[in-house]
Order: structure tokens, then C-alpha cells, then sequence
């Protein structure tokens, strides 16, 4: 797919760039109510940045705070370069797009239409051109004379995204983006997600689909209004989680303590079902070969020996589960 998507930005001085997001402390309070508190972050330009959390945790208020639709009650930011303040907004919005959960199209007016209507909102001046590349961008060259109520809810979905495109954002902020859409629509909009990235488009991607957050994300932060955990995917399942083997057998083993409870590498086991065993160890590369030695000597009909791999969910669900204070709040 040909893509005419930005990329990442420079410094004047051909330097190395500068981050595009500084969340710093950041807190917006409702009456009593709080969508988010002291949180603190920061997102490089080129990077595709996963805010991860459940309903009511405080993602979309964040995308609108530095969107600037709402003014946070205390911290600061600085977007795109330019520090978050009421003098300081239309020149955030300028550089910067929102895509949001709904996609918000005159469903009466064709592809190309809504663009272009969209197009004069930014007062960019070659609309036609600006438009033709973000349709080409996201595949939809040959719908633009359709009109958006025709389109089914992935394709609303693309034309969204290309209205996104129209300004070369320096900043890209996808509100929940497959949100409500079936399988095929959703790894659509994956695929665009990804070539984004690979054109080194820096996009802040609100989520609760972990999957999601895994396939496409360099870096993701956990949220329940406070800020839980921040890294990438391998680094969160590392510091929550030690390093384990799982091995199958085609009968249980008749002493398995014998086996696994004198091999050094090995730091602790439990028997995770009849013949299921998950030990926990340093290394897993070090240790492996130790296992399966231990196992061919106990003369066991071993079915399988691999690396134990705690998924994104894992991560997300031990921090979210374990969150005391939030269920409090």
C-alpha cells in the first residue's frame, strides 16, 4: 500500500527529534469525581504509544485534555512542541488530529465531500491533492463519489482515519479505533495502523483491546486513573512475571520432584495439570537443555518443552485486578 502519511519530524538543525508528548504530573478532576491523576509521560515522535486501561479509567478525558477540549485541573503538557495552555490551543490543533470512537461523517454527503469540507476547516489550500493522498493513504481512492451513509461502519472507519490525515499531524490520537467492528474491519484498520507506523507516524492509541495494544505499539501505559505501569510489552511481562518452562508429558510423571527439584536452573514447580508441569527458572535457553535431560533420564514420553509466555492481557489483568486503591475510588 502506497502511503503519503507523515512522517516523523526533526529538529530545524537536523538534530535528533525531540519527544512529541510531555505529560507531566497531569490530574483533571470533575467536582469530586477524578478521570486521572498525577500522571506523568512522555511519547518520541515516530513512536505508537498504547493507553491501555477499562472503561471509566480516564483515556478519552486524556485524549481531550491534550486535544485541548478540556483544560486539566493541575500538571502540565506540552503537545507538538507547544506547551498546553487557553492562549496555545488553536495552534495544538493545528498540529495535531483526533480520531474518535465515532466517527462523526455527514452520512448525506459523499467520500470526497466530507474531506473536503474537513479540508477547509484546516484552511489548507491544495484540497483536492490533500485529499486524493489521504484517500490513497488509506485505500479508498475508489469510494470517494460514495456516499458515507452507504458505507458499511469499517469503511466509515478509513474515511475517518484519512479525514485525520489532511493536516500531516505531527501527532496522531486514535479515540478506541476498532471499537464496535467485526473481525475483518478491525484488521483493516490494523494494517493501516501499522503501515502509520512504518512510515514513522507518531500515534497515541487509546484502547482496551489488548491484542490491540500488543500488535501495534512500541510502548504502552497502563491506566486506572493513576498511572500503573509504563514499558514495552516484553519489559511489563518481565517485571511482573518470572521466567518459566512449560512441559507436557504424555503420562504424569511418577516423581516429579526427582526430576525438576535437583536441576539448578530451576527455581520452583507446580503441576499445572495432569501432565502439565511449569517451572520456574533464570533462563529458560539455560535451563531447557538441563530439562529435557533430566526428562530423557526419568525415561518420560515428553510431548512438548517451550518457553512459558505471559500475554499482554496477563500483564494488564494483574495490575487492573490487583489495583485496590482504584476499586476504592
Amino acid at each position: 500500500m502506497t502511503s503519503h502519511a507523515p512522517t516523523a519530524r526533526s529538529s530545524p538543525d537536523g538534530s535528533p527529534p525531540d519527544v512529541a508528548l510531555v505529560v507531566d504530573h497531569l490530574t483533571k478532576r470533575f467536582g469530586e469525581r477524578v478521570a486521572y491523576d498525577d500522571v506523568s509521560f512522555t511519547v518520541g515522535y515516530g513512536e505508537v504509544f498504547g493507553f491501555l486501561g477499562p472503561n471509566g479509567a480516564g483515556k478519552t478525558t486524556m485524549v481531550r485534555t491534550l486535544g485541548t477540549l478540556l483544560a486539566p485541573t493541575s500538571g502540565s503538557a506540552t503537545v507538538a512542541g507547544i506547551p498546553l495552555s487557553p492562549e496555545t490551543g488553536s495552534d495544538i490543533r493545528a498540529r495535531i488530529s483526533i480520531m474518535p470512537e465515532s466517527p462523526g461523517l455527514y452520512l448525506r454527503l459523499t467520500v470526497a465531500e466530507n474531506l473536503e469540507c474537513f479540508a477547509s476547516l484546516y484552511g489548507i489550500r491544495d484540497v483536492r491533492d490533500r485529499v486524493a493522498k489521504a484517500l490513497e493513504a488509506v485505500n479508498l481512492s475508489d469510494r470517494a463519489d460514495d456516499l458515507c451513509r452507504s458505507l458499511s461502519k469499517g469503511l466509515r472507519q478509513r474515511v475517518a482515519l484519512a479525514r485525520a490525515l489532511l493536516n500531516d499531524p505531527a501527532v496522531l490520537f486514535l479515540d478506541e479505533p476498532t471499537s464496535g467492528l467485526d473481525p475483518v474491519a478491525t484488521r483493516d484498520v490494523y494494517d493501516l495502523i501499522t503501515a502509520l507506523r512504518d512510515r514513522g507516524v507518531t500515534i497515541f492509541l487509546t484502547t482496551h483491546r489488548l491484542e490491540e495494544a500488543e500488535r501495534l505499539c512500541h510502548r504502552v501505559a497502563i491506566l486506572n486513573t493513576k498511572l500503573l505501569l509504563i514499558g514495552r510489552p516484553d519489559e511489563l511481562r518481565e517485571r511482573l512475571f518470572t521466567r518459566a518452562v512449560e512441559v507436557r508429558t504424555r503420562v504424569p510423571l511418577s516423581d516429579p520432584r526427582a526430576v525438576f527439584g535437583r536441576l539448578e536452573q530451576v527455581e520452583g514447580w507446580e503441576q499445572s495439570a495432569s501432565s502439565t508441569y511449569e517451572l520456574h527458572v533464570t533462563d529458560p535457553d539455560v535451563a531447557a537443555p538441563d530439562i529435557a535431560r533430566a526428562l530423557v533420564a526419568a525415561e518420560a514420553d515428553v510431548l512438548s518443552l517451550v518457553e512459558s509466555r505471559h500475554s499482554l492481557e496477563d500483564v494488564y489483568l494483574e495490575l487492573v485486578d490487583g489495583d485496590v486503591e482504584a476499586r476504592r475510588r
